[in-house]
């Protein structure tokens, strides 16, 4: 409960500190927003290649492990 209401909190400073007639950081926001939108695009890309690694990884095993049943058989 604690952790929704500093939520709605910090939600509600974010709104008042974007707005012009708040603290008017909308500029500054879009501004950080803009730069930090490639370095967050990477991270996601890097992300995503080491997932499709581990799947590639996980099929090779699965594999090898049914070969290895059929063979028992």
């Amino acid at each position: 409960m604690v952790s929704m209401i500093i939520g709605f909190i910090f939600i509600a400073f974010t709104v008042l500190a974007a707005l012009p007639f708040g603290l008017g950081w909308g500029s500054d926001i879009i501004a950080f927003l803009k730069g930090g939108s490639p370095v967050l695009a990477a991270f996601i890309g890097l992300i995503a290649i080491f997932v499709g690694i581990a799947d590639i990884r996980d099929k090779r095993e699965a594999k090898k492990e049914e070969e290895q049943s059929r063979a028992k058989e």
